[in-house]
């Protein structure tokens, strides 16, 4: 038990500080490529993205995660996982390759259609190293994913400036996304150090599906709800206006899946190894919902007070239309990282005829808001997102707290209280610094320490045990770093 509390601790750590470190490079070549690109070029791009983003579920078509849920995985499994998934990644990329010009004529923009050709090919690489990035994860190896990941993202993000800074448009985003896949593939198979054998079996397959079929369900109404608001808007609006429209979606992912992110790749493959150890299991899900909503509320008050500024600093006056756009999203940000946790209760405990129904329930609320976006404009949509994640994390709550028989207030406790202190910290906060002025960069540190430290005052004051779960793990790995430096 010991030894697979260490190996998730140590996972969550390197997963956390890759996730912080690609961000940070993620940023640095956003930054430039907002600045010399335009935001048409971004909408160009995210109306491919929903097409191969759409498809590429269907690739393993779920059996990734059996793969990591089942307990007993043979040689077999993995070969015919592999030979499947690049079975149909060739199809998906014959079938998007021939259909660019019925797309580009969905969206009305004929400069879609060498784009999607080109953007085609993803299906091969995702397929490619789909196997090898299962076995890293089901050994808990993140420190060897993490440098895979950050080589990848710095090769490639290189490349993309480059090609932008040389006039190369769209184009640079295209090089960008296709390169990383390279990159990533090679180091997945020299990181992994398995190649698949000449070895098929329908059965081995049929062994995996029951669990993996569902969890494939679940995945495409995942997928369709994540990217139907952007196919919906490019279809509506201007290239420009889904420029915008992404550019705040990508700033809100960043709080939402890189705050807790970590945390939710790293639980799965813990969770399922103790999913038999019930009191052990519920302790670990209520800790961890904790420390989530203390890190995931702090986040969301800071970005929200510094919205405005930081999108001008960072990408200049052009991506102001982005900044209501990005207010409203990121007080939702709570869902994501929330919902993660919920749902990873059920997968982990291979409950996927529970996870399916869940996930039915969640995106009747997400058609019934599109429905709002089509007919009612993008703001009314977005109010609706909020809406939306308060239901989605009940039902949430409601579907974790009958499969682990721990109460609904267990759950929803932490939430509430780190909602309201966040909420009324942001109204004070906001209150004291509405008629300060001085430059861009003054205004995020007064705003960002200022809430900070009210934030964290209020949970410290109130003993609040989000707090208390959140400084069991800072200040041994804080006493660790100490000693170090020490021992230099």
């Amino acid at each position: 038990m010991d030894d697979l509390k260490a190996k998730g601790t140590l996972a969550f750590i390197w997963d956390f500080v890759g996730k912080m470190v690609r961000q940070g490079m993620g940023f640095i070549v956003s930054i430039f490529l907002a600045r010399l690109l335009e935001p048409s070029d971004f909408g160009l791009i995210a109306m491919v993205s929903v097409i191969i983003g759409l498809a590429t579920i269907f690739i393993g078509v779920g059996l990734g995660g059996a793969l990591i849920q089942r307990r007993r995985v043979r040689p077999v499994h993995y070969s015919s996982v592999f030979y499947l998934n690049l079975a149909i990644g060739s199809l998906l990329t014959v079938i998007t390759f021939f259909s660019a010009s019925w797309i580009s004529e969905f969206y009305r923009s004929p400069e879609l259609y060498p784009l999607v050709q080109v953007m085609s090919f993803s299906f091969v690489l995702n397929a490619l190293a789909s196997v090898q990035f299962v076995i890293l994860t089901k050994e808990l190896k993140y420190a060897l994913m993490t440098k895979i990941s950050l080589i990848s993202s710095l090769i490639s993000g290189v490349v993309g400036v480059s090609l932008a800074f040389w006039g190369a448009g769209v184009w640079s985003l295209v090089a960008q996304t296709l390169i990383a896949g390279i990159m990533s593939n090679i180091l997945l198979w020299k990181a992994a150090n398995w190649v698949p054998g000449w070895m098929f079996s329908w059965k081995a397959l049929m062994q995996l599906w029951g669990y993996g079929f569902r969890m494939f369900l679940a995945g495409v109404l995942e997928k369709i709800s994540i990217y139907m608001d952007t196919m919906i808007i490019g279809r509506l609006f201007a290239a420009s206006t889904l420029g915008y429209f992404e550019r705040a979606k990508s700033l809100d992912g960043m709080i939402t899946k890189y705050s807790s992110g970590s945390l939710m790749s790293v639980l799965f493959p813990v969770l399922s190894k103790i999913q038999n150890d019930l009191p052990r299991f519920q302790n670990v899900v209520i800790k961890s919902l904790g420390i989530i909503s203390f890190v995931v509320f702090l986040l969301i008050g800071v970005f929200y007070l510094i919205s405005e500024e930081l999108i001008v600093l960072l990408f200049s006056a052009k991506w102001l239309p982005s900044v209501e756009f990005f207010q409203i999203l990121v007080l939702s940000g709570f869902a994501y990282p929330v919902s993660a946790l919920l749902v990873n209760i059920l997968s982990s405990r291979g409950n996927s005829k529970a996870f399916l129904r869940l996930e039915i329930y969640k995106k009747i609320l997400v058609a019934i808001n599109l429905v709002v976006l089509y007919y009612w404009g993008i703001k009314v949509y977005l109010y609706g997102i909020i809406v939306e994640a308060v239901l989605g994390v009940s039902l949430n709550i409601i579907f974790a707290s009958k499969e682990i028989k721990l109460p609904f207030f267990a759950f929803a406790r932490p939430i509430v209280v780190q909602m309201g202190i966040a909420v009324v910290t942001i109204f004070i906060i906001y209150y004291i610094t509405k008629d300060l002025e001085f430059m861009y960069i003054v205004m995020i540190l007064i705003k960002g320490s200022l809430f900070t430290i009210l934030y964290v005052g209020c949970n410290y004051l109130l003993k609040t045990n989000s707090f208390t779960y959140f400084m069991e793990q800072f200040i041994p790995i804080y006493q660790k770093i100490q000693k170090k430096r020490r021992g230099k």
